[in-house]
């Protein structure tokens, strides 16, 4: 189902029908047959850099598409409700791209923009650890000065895209052992710099054509060209990195109950018990009703907190609810449209079971939705303060 945006210019209008094009005739016919083998579709990745898709938010002249964020994320919707590894794979590339696009140096943008923007190259975004998920800051991954660089060792995990992207975002320990947030640094690490390797990839319940691997770093030797930003300085970049990237995936979510919804409504219509069709009884209706109220308000917050972004006004707070409820309206959505195809939502027939299986990432990703309302709380207590 197409559903109503805002879109400001043409230009955006006719960057979402392609998009649109691109899910129907590209994605939505192989999405199934990947995820049941696994296939991480890295030419689909090269098809949306080549329509100019990959570097929408970031300015024209480094090869993206000066476009607002707000129209950014109805890109990203759409491809989402037609392959969810699709839709969360352009929001962590273009989260890969925000520290160096926005704290690096202009000879580092000049050198290395064009071709994270452009769709030459995927990005992958490296903070997680085994043991600091949540707690980021407690990272362990060391980058101790060495000559006129950087020598770093240790591993990350939960990467999206682990092993297959060309570049890594980085962000690796260059203070004490017991700085904390203030002795993180981040970098830009290209994927065949010797010493950097990858695990085995994870297995999971859902998103398998949407790669995760840790990454691992043994004597991985850095340029000081290499540090993106001021040194001990980078635990800043990525909270800020991940205030929009949460914004990405919510709008991953609100593709995912879209398709999930459209599913159900048109199984509602098709299927016929007692004569009718179950869309006509109230408790089926109903919950219908319920769904698409759902995600009409999920979409509606995602694109309000993305206009604050985009006026460049405050909205790490509105990001984080755009991203609790968002995934958290995934989860309900898509378990819902497996109740209305009753037993044949639970068999591989038809997408519901799947989209139900991804939707639960989504409340896990760039900061559990637990953290989203310790986050939103303490925002009130600043603002109340």
């Amino acid at each position: 189902m197409t559903v109503a945006r805002t879109l400001h210019t043409p230009e955006a209008e006719q960057l979402l029908e392609l998009t649109r094009e691109i899910v129907d005739k590209e994605l939505t016919p192989r999405a199934a047959g990947d995820e049941e083998g696994g296939l991480f579709p890295r030419e689909v990745f090269r098809v949306l850099g080549g329509a100019g898709l990959l570097g929408l938010p970031y300015p024209g002249r480094y090869g993206g598409g000066d476009q607002p964020y707000e129209v950014y994320l109805q890109v990203v919707e759409e491809l989402a409700r037609g392959w969810l590894a699709v839709g969360l794979g352009v929001s962590v590339h273009t989260l890969s791209c925000y520290p160096l696009a926005t704290f690096g140096s202009d000879a580092q943008r000049e050198a290395h923009l064009p071709g994270m923007l452009g769709g030459g190259l995927l990005g992958a975004y490296c903070l997680s650890e085994a043991a600091s998920g949540s707690d980021a800051s407690a990272l362990t991954t060391r980058a101790e000065a060495d000559g006129d660089g950087y020598r770093v060792n240790g591993a990350k995990a939960w990467i999206t895209h682990g092993g297959q992207a060309d570049y890594y975002t980085l962000f690796a320990r260059t203070g004490a052992p017991d700085s904390g947030a203030r002795g993180i640094s981040c970098f830009h690490v290209p994927a065949d710099t010797p010493g950097l390797g990858s695990a085995a990839p994870e297995r999971k319940m859902g998103m398998n054509s949407s790669i995760t691997a840790g990454v691992l770093l043994d004597d991985v030797r850095l340029g000081a060209d290499a540090l993106v930003g001021e040194r001990d300085r980078g635990f800043g970049i990525a909270l800020s990195a991940l205030d929009s990237g949460r914004l990405g995936i919510a709008a991953c979510a609100v593709g995912l109950a879209q398709a999930a919804l459209d599913a159900a409504v048109d199984y509602s219509r098709e299927r016929h018990q007692f004569g009718t069709a179950i869309g006509d009884f109230q408790g089926v209706g109903f919950m219908l009703a319920d769904m698409a109220t759902q995600v009409a308000a999920s979409r509606e917050l995602y694109l309000s907190a993305a206009r604050l972004r985009d006026a460049g006004l405050p909205f790490g707070k509105q990001a984080a609810m755009a991203k609790l409820l968002a995934t958290d309206t995934a989860m309900r959505v898509t378990t819902d449209a497996v109740q209305v195809f009753g037993g044949y939502g639970y068999t591989r027939d038809f997408p519901v079971e799947r989209y139900m299986r991804e939707a639960k990432v989504l409340q896990i990703v760039e900061g559990t939705n637990q953290v989203q309302r310790m986050v939103i709380s303490r925002h009130l207590a600043r603002e109340g303060a």
